[in-house]
Parts: C-alpha cells; structure tokens; sequence
C-alpha cells in the first residue's frame, strides 16, 4: 500500500513565513450562522477568506519569478511537479551545500529535495537566521544534470545573508533553466533517499511566478 507523506508546513492566520513579507489573514466570508438565513434552517455552509502573499508557507517559484519574460504559473508543466520521481539528499550539518553531494547520482528528471533539518526551527526566530542554502555550483549541477524541479527544507534555496546585490545565484541559474524551486519544505526526514514520486502543484493563475502548493510524496 503507497504511503502518503505530507511536506507542507500548515497555514495559519498571522504566520510570518519569510521575514519582511506580510502575514496571512484566514478569515470568514460566510459564517454557518449567516449561511441559515440564505439557505434555511439547519442547512449551513461555510465560505473562508484568505489574504497572503504569494510566499506564504510552503510554496513554488517559476521563472517569471526572477525573469519579466519568464514563464508564469500558467506556463508550468505538470510533469515538473506531479508525480515525479524522486531523490531525497541528506545534507544535514552543512551550511553551504557543495556539488559533492550529487556525485554519482542519477538526477535526469528527477525531483531532487535537499534535506537540511532546518524545518524544525519553522515558527520560531532561529529560522530566519543564517540557514543551509545551495551554492552556485550546485544549481549548475542540477541543470545540467537536466533535474524536473529541486526542492529544500530552509528559508531559502539561496544563502539570504550574503551581502545585498548577490544576485540570488541560485535562483538565477535554476530558473533561468527553467527549473522550478519548492522552498520551505518540511518532514523531509520521513522520506527514503529514492523510491518515492514528489508533488507540488499550485493553481493556475496568471500574472504570478510563485505560490502555495501543497507538497507531499508518495512512497512504494
């Protein structure tokens, strides 16, 4: 029997997800109390709210996120991002995750999730602090290994606390290669090193080049 694992962090009212960035506001369109008097009583539905950023929880960037001609959500191939063979790497202890790391693995179309441990501090100050990120040369090598989409458990696939004007890097070289990046990954720990197919789709909407996705594996 396959087993589903869930790798999204929970959304809720006021969480702050990357600092700088607004707070979600999950709220009531329709109260069950409200809903008695359109469709009669006893009969209640309830309608919700919500109001975020695009970066809010876990979440997915296209290329339109770093480049103005990129392709938007719209553009995203489903075969990115469903059901996608995967390879989850364990880099847990390191700050600045080196090429290393892939040799001698088969990464064509696959997706590949940097496990960092780094989820556990979600929710709290320590997770905004300097955090386990890729180095440049690793995207390289993820691109040119021709990888579906690569994925990590951190605040950011890029290393936040380098001096401003970095670049981002590697946001730059995988989405310039058309590579999407799942960012705030989490129950990482949960998953075998292969093995596993990885989902993470988010709607379809124009005009954006991230949003949240509900991202989970399923393994056997």
């Amino acid at each position: 029997m396959p087993n589903h694992v869930d790798l999204s962090h929970v959304i809720t009212d006021g969480m702050l997800t990357y600092p700088g960035l607004p707070a979600p506001h999950v709220h009531e369109h329709l109260s069950r109390a409200d809903a008695e008097h359109i469709y009669g009583p006893g009969v209640t539905f309830q309608i919700g709210m919500i109001t975020m950023c695009t970066n809010t929880g876990t979440y997915l960037d296209v290329p339109f996120h770093r480049f103005a001609d990129g392709h938007d959500l719209t553009g995203l191939a489903l075969d990115r991002v469903s059901q996608v063979p995967g390879i989850c790497i364990d880099c847990k202890g390191v700050m600045a995750i080196g090429p290393d790391v892939l040799h001698g693995l088969d990464l064509a179309g696959k997706a590949v999730l940097f496990r960092t441990g780094h989820s556990r501090h979600f929710g709290t100050p320590e997770y905004f602090a300097p955090h386990p990120h890729l180095t440049t040369a690793t995207a390289q090598a993820l691109v040119t290994a021709g990888v579906a989409l690569a994925g990590i458990d951190s605040l950011n696939i890029d290393a936040t606390h380098s001096p401003a004007g970095d670049g981002r890097p590697v946001h730059t070289t995988l989405l310039r290669a058309g590579v999407p990046i799942v960012e705030h990954l989490t129950n990482l720990a949960a998953l075998p090193h292969t093995g596993f197919t990885f989902t993470a789709v988010p709607p379809k909407v124009a005009g954006l080049g991230t949003f949240t996705v509900r991202a989970h594996a399923v393994v056997g």
